[in-house]
């Protein structure tokens, strides 16, 4: 058992974290939360779900492996180096928090969790959900990739043949855990072509 830090932010694609989430917990993980506001009008307006609820039946379900943290308590343990975790996801993330973590604002926790990161040299995966990209964006993606943050954004594959949105989902978060080092069947891995 490892701890993961996920934090939702305000980009569309907020079925992605909740999925991370609930794989995560699978896998027997505990997830320490962090939801911003604009985050949860995504995921009401998305998925017409109040995250309350699912916070409640993700503790029911995994007592003691779900710890969620106000985005404005930046006096929590994450925002601490001392802190120790094997990696930060910030799924989906919004451009204006990848922005943020890229000039190193802290001012939420979801910010500073992300500089902590970044400062101490540990996993920042960040998962973009925006298009077109401005310049402005690869910039900011650039530049948090050279600080080595790892840049997963959500765009879907068709190699595997998906037949469902839950399949296109299941392929990115397989991706992510991939990326975590975590063993996974979420999705169909390319075979190569077959010699003749």
């Amino acid at each position: 058992m490892a701890d993961y830090v996920v934090a939702f932010t305000g980009a569309s694609g907020i079925i992605y974290g909740i999925r991370l989430v609930e794989e995560l917990l699978l896998l027997d993980n505990s997830v320490h939360l962090i939801v911003s506001e604009p985050a949860k009008i995504v995921i009401f307006d998305e998925m017409n779900l109040e995250i309350e609820k699912k916070i409640m039946e993700w503790k029911l379900n995994c007592p003691g492996r779900i710890i969620v943290y106000d985005n404005d308590n930046i006096a929590a343990s994450l925002a601490s180096g001392s802190f120790i975790s094997q990696a930060m996801v910030v799924i989906p993330c919004s451009m204006a928090s990848l922005s943020a973590i890229a000039v190193g604002s802290s001012r939420s926790l979801i910010e500073r969790a992300a500089d902590v990161m970044l400062k101490e040299r540990r996993k920042l995966i960040l998962v973009p959900r925006e298009t077109p990209l401005s310049s402005i964006h690869l910039r900011n993606m650039l530049n948090l990739s050279e600080m080595g943050a790892q840049i997963i954004p959500a765009m879907p594959a068709f190699y595997h043949k998906p037949e469902s949105i839950d399949d296109l989902v299941s392929f990115l978060v397989g991706k992510v855990l991939d990326s975590l080092g975590l063993n996974n069947q979420l999705f169909k891995r390319y075979e190569g072509k077959k010699c003749l």
